[in-house]
């Protein structure tokens, strides 16, 4: 997967405060992801775009779009990428 591709399956990061709270507690970062995106592509598109390996994805369909909530292997990879990607 190319970055192109990749990008138009994570779109942005989501932020807000429960999602700050999730990085701490859960070791888990949520993205607005495209609505044909599935599990598989979305740990494919993290991998590619961000050189991280995501252990655990959950999605929800919302007003915003889809919701990814990828969770890391541990809160300080969770945290190390908030900071690369400006939501900390």
């Amino acid at each position: 997967m190319n970055a192109e591709q990749a990008r138009k399956i994570i779109i942005k990061p989501y932020i807000t405060e429960k999602t700050f709270a999730m990085i701490e507690n859960e070791s888990k970062i949520c993205f607005i992801a495209g609505l044909e995106a599935n599990k598989k592509e979305i740990v494919e598109a993290v991998k590619a775009l961000y050189n991280e390996k995501a252990t655990n994805v959950n999605t929800a369909r919302t007003i915003y779009g889809k919701k990814a909530f990828v969770q890391f292997e541990s809160t300080e990879k969770a945290r190390d990428l908030a900071t690369r990607i400006g939501m900390l």
